[in-house]
């Protein structure tokens, strides 16, 4: 049966580090990679240098070591990776990201077990992914950490719980994570489906309102 507790339930009463704890929350800062950006129109975000460049500049600017936003903002950062430009563009970002550096230590805001795992190699993709399955007061929930290392899935187990707080793994490099800057993509999903390892991070225009539905904003869950 499905909950009918709202989901603003799950909010903590202070914000969570998604990353490395070590990292105080005092040097997050917002980004925008949006199209409505004009800072962008010079840079080639398809370009994992250039894009790691832009990030460099905001974080300096802000004296931060993470940059993170992008839920449901137009990006012409997957332009140039075919599987997004088939058709009706696939543009809309439908989780998180937190740009850090390769190697950075990525923890699970929530306690769940892993529903499944893969190394989603494609370009453009997510390289390796894990989601875990949530048994919350708002119902059954699941979170996609997206850009690991291929280490964090060496050891992994279907089924193994993590803690609320506990390390999941490790950001990836650029090769490994299929092309982009180093970073997290953490998204929140309502109804998996029969997806495994994997599920879709961004939509085109006209699968907007399903998927803003079916994908909440993360930023939830740990109260950011």
């Amino acid at each position: 049966m499905t909950s009918t507790v709202s989901l603003a339930a799950l909010r903590p009463e202070k914000p969570l580090p998604i990353l490395d704890p070590a990292i105080p929350l005092s040097r997050y800062c917002e980004i925008n990679l949006s199209t409505a950006n004009g800072e962008l129109r010079e840079v080639d975000l398809t370009h994992p240098a250039a894009c790691q460049a832009y990030i460099d500049v905001c974080l300096e600017r802000n004296g931060a070591q993470v940059a993170y936003g992008g839920y449901l903002e137009v990006r012409d950062l997957y332009g140039d990776k075919p599987a997004f430009s088939d058709g009706t563009p696939r543009n809309i970002h439908l989780g998180v990201d937190f740009w850090a550096k390769a190697g950075t230590k990525v923890i699970t805001p929530l306690d769940g077990k892993v529903h499944s795992f893969q190394n989603n190699t494609a370009r453009g993709d997510y390289g390796p992914t894990i989601i875990l399955e949530h048994r919350t007061v708002a119902g059954k929930l699941y979170t996609l950490y997206g850009h690991l290392s291929v280490e964090t899935l060496e050891t992994l187990k279907k089924g193994e719980f993590f803690k609320a707080g506990s390390v999941l793994g490790t950001l990836g490099t650029t090769d490994i994570n299929v092309n982009y800057a180093p970073h997290l993509h953490f998204q929140l999903i309502r109804d998996l489906g029969t997806f495994q390892g994997d599920y879709p991070g961004v939509c085109a225009v006209n699968e907007l309102e399903y998927y803003s539905n079916n994908c909440p904003n993360p930023c939830i869950l740990i109260g950011f």
